[in-house]
């Protein structure tokens, strides 16, 4: 039955341009902003993830810039070790000629208070944003953020890298590591001289230590550095496979609903015409 009152061609053709325009205008979104699901209203669900990601990933950035931190402070104080150990070295190999006879130990000794001093010196300067790891001021440990873990529930827990400074206090104050360099004698007798070589042996060995102890840290630092970065990337790269808009699928929808559009144009423009059709019958 036809009818110059209801027009069902039209109300047909009305809905199908609405839902090409609806389309279209989706479509033209992703283009304009690159992202296919740029909001809950787009996918609740795929949103929702890449927000917990995204979430995660200003963490790992905030936990770079922690690693990048506690790696400049092991880094100052393993240089300033590296200089105490030269130091040393230069002290020990005075202290040998103190063993021989036909030496001026006093020139000898002054040589070394003067090395002792540059040692306090180096220690006193090794700090890097006021934190100290060589004069006992750091405590006994130092804690390093260095990841952010998420279980399958959803918690989250923080990890970090300890760095135990029980070996690295290189101070010569009292209760320092190298307290025994400023009692060292070689102008007494034989056995003080004797025992200023032994010292300074044991000193050595302590540098070598702490040494030892940063090189460690400083290997951890990096490699968990490098870990972080890549995970930051692939996590980024996660989000984008996500809620990034193919932009070649889209230029083809785009073009594809624009002809739908101008074909549904022109339908709702036939259909709307049919009641002028039946008009005719009754001339």
């Amino acid at each position: 039955m036809s009818s110059i009152l209801t027009n069902n061609s039209a109300m047909v053709a009305l809905q199908t341009m609405k839902t090409i325009n609806n389309d279209l205008g989706k479509i033209q979104g992703q283009i304009s902003t690159g992202l296919e699901v740029g909001s809950a209203k787009d996918n609740a669900a795929v949103f929702a993830i890449s927000e917990v990601m995204k979430s995660d990933v200003a963490g790992f950035e905030a936990i770079s810039d922690s690693l990048a931190l506690g790696s400049s402070t092991v880094a100052v104080a393993s240089s300033a070790a590296e200089s105490i150990g030269d130091t040393l070295t230069e002290i020990k190999t005075k202290i040998v000629s103190a063993q021989e006879s036909n030496v001026d130990r006093g020139k000898l000794d002054a040589e070394i208070k003067s090395l002792v001093d540059q040692v306090t010196s180096v220690v006193g300067a090794a700090q890097f944003n006021g934190l100290n790891l060589l004069d006992g001021s750091a405590g006994a440990d130092l804690d390093i953020l260095s990841s952010l873990d998420r279980d399958s529930a959803g918690a989250v827990t923080t990890g970090t890298i300890n760095i135990d400074l029980s070996g690295t206090n290189l101070d010569t104050a009292s209760g320092g590591g190298l307290e025994a360099l400023t009692t060292l004698d070689i102008t007494t007798d034989d056995t003080t001289r004797a025992a200023a070589l032994a010292s300074i042996e044991t000193m050595v060995n302590t540098v070598i230590d702490a040494q030892a102890t940063f090189g460690t840290a400083e290997s951890r630092i990096e490699s968990q550095s490098d870990f972080l970065s890549k995970l930051t990337d692939s996590f980024t790269s996660g989000i984008g496979s996500l809620v990034d808009a193919d932009m070649e699928d889209a230029s083809a929808k785009l073009s594809a609903l624009q002809v739908q559009q101008q074909l549904s144009t022109q339908s709702l423009s036939i259909a709307n015409s049919a009641p002028q059709q039946l008009l005719s019958l009754f001339r």
